[in-house]
């Protein structure tokens, strides 16, 4: 049997599995990158989830030349507000600003629309000739030796890597076939994704409202037209989502203008709305033989405080970081990898679970711990500094 001979395969097209087929091609390594089906570049089809990158995320961008055509379509985030809400319509009983205390530091963070950061990824993958973009064919199985994998694709081809990269997903067929086992935890949330503009400008100010069911975010995107917009992650229950999903694009603004609490004015829907079940994944390795699992394939966070792709980016940087073109995909790799990233992983997920878990419940009680837990973070310096530290990727 003839087998295609690459350095590496990464199964998934997600931003993660994009991002790390073009480092690890701007490395110099060849790279075969599998999927089902490229990702939608239209505004109208593609992700209308939008990701605000922190800075460890940024200089991957940077490094791997990617930044500077990103960078035209980021809006920059400089401050990030919690605002707490109770009863309905919500009234506000408490807010507080997060923002660096150092005078001329950049951003926060810098906010792109999903299918835009995959349309910038995607030209600058079909510019590297020692990257191949296998579209049609997802990973189906493989067989790992020390010093390869040997691997088949679900329209036939074979190849021998080697490192396998599984980033294909919160049902990881890689995370399976490599025998890794995964923790899940489930909210009974949803969430909804869309953009919207509105009649105030949002500052360059993220804000979190909280009420039940989970957070209602509003993340700053580029005005479009001369309209102010942003894009919203609402969670909530599951059946909320679903009848929420089905009211018309009127009904549903009004709704959403609601839940925001008003705070930039009536909301009017301005794209179409993506649902997405709210878990938490942990796999409980992160590497096999021959195998890397980054992304979603290793974890899987509620959509709280910037900490999802941006915790999977963090991933790609130690596994890029830990790489030779010697010791590619072997233990000592493999072992670098897993112990930069396992514990912060183990963390990260279980603190956003705790924190999703005690911001969904509509309970007096729960709700005023909410609000006390924020008063104390924001208020004592020394917490503050330590929460934006590690929420920046520290």
């Amino acid at each position: 049997m003839t087998r295609e001979t690459t350095d590496i395969l990464i199964a998934g097209a997600g931003i993660a599995g994009l991002t790390a087929a073009a480092c690890f091609g701007q490395a110099g390594y060849s790279v075969t990158l599998a999927a089902p089906r490229p990702p939608s570049r239209d505004k109208t089809e593609g992700d209308q989830r939008s990701t605000a990158f922190l800075d460890p995320a940024t200089a991957l961008f940077s490094q791997a030349g990617l930044w500077d055509a990103l960078a035209p379509h980021a809006q920059p985030l400089q401050e990030l507000h919690i605002t707490d809400t109770t009863g309905w319509p919500p009234k506000i009983r408490d807010t507080r600003a997060f923002r660096s205390e150092a005078p001329g530091t950049p951003p926060l963070a810098q906010n792109l629309m999903n299918w835009r950061i995959a349309d910038v990824l995607l030209n600058a993958l079909e510019s590297l000739p020692n990257v191949t973009l296998h579209w049609g064919a997802g990973f189906a199985s493989m067989v790992t030796r020390e010093r390869e994998a040997l691997l088949r694709l679900t329209d036939g081809t074979s190849l021998r890597a080697r490192l396998v990269i599984g980033a294909d997903g919160r049902s990881s067929t890689v995370r399976e076939a490599a025998g890794i086992e995964a923790e899940i935890s489930r909210f009974g949330q949803k969430a909804l994704a869309f953009t919207v503009t509105h009649p105030e400008p949002h500052s360059n100010i993220s804000t979190e409202v909280y009420n039940q069911g989970g957070p209602f975010t509003l993340i700053p995107l580029p005005d479009s037209a001369g309209q102010a917009q942003s894009a919203v992650v609402w969670m909530t229950p599951g059946p909320e989502t679903l009848r929420l999903q089905a009211l018309d694009d009127a009904a549903f603004s009004a709704k959403a203008s609601t839940r925001s609490a008003g705070l930039l004015g009536p909301l009017t829907l301005a794209s179409r709305r993506a649902l997405f079940p709210i878990i938490t994944l942990r796999a409980k390795a992160l590497t096999a033989q021959r195998t890397a699992l980054i992304a979603e394939a290793a974890h899987v966070i509620p959509p709280i405080g910037a900490q999802g792709l941006n915790t999977s980016l963090n991933d790609l940087a130690a596994l890029l970081g830990s790489a030779t073109p010697d010791t590619l995909g072997s233990r000592q790799h493999l072992d670098a990898y897993e112990k930069s990233r396992a514990r912060d992983v183990a963390a990260r997920v279980a603190a956003i679970g705790f924190y999703n878990r005690l911001t969904r419940s509509g309970l007096p009680p729960l709700q005023s711990l909410r609000l006390s837990g924020l008063k104390v973070v924001a208020d004592l310096p020394p917490l503050r500094r330590a929460v934006m530290r590690a929420g920046m990727g520290g």
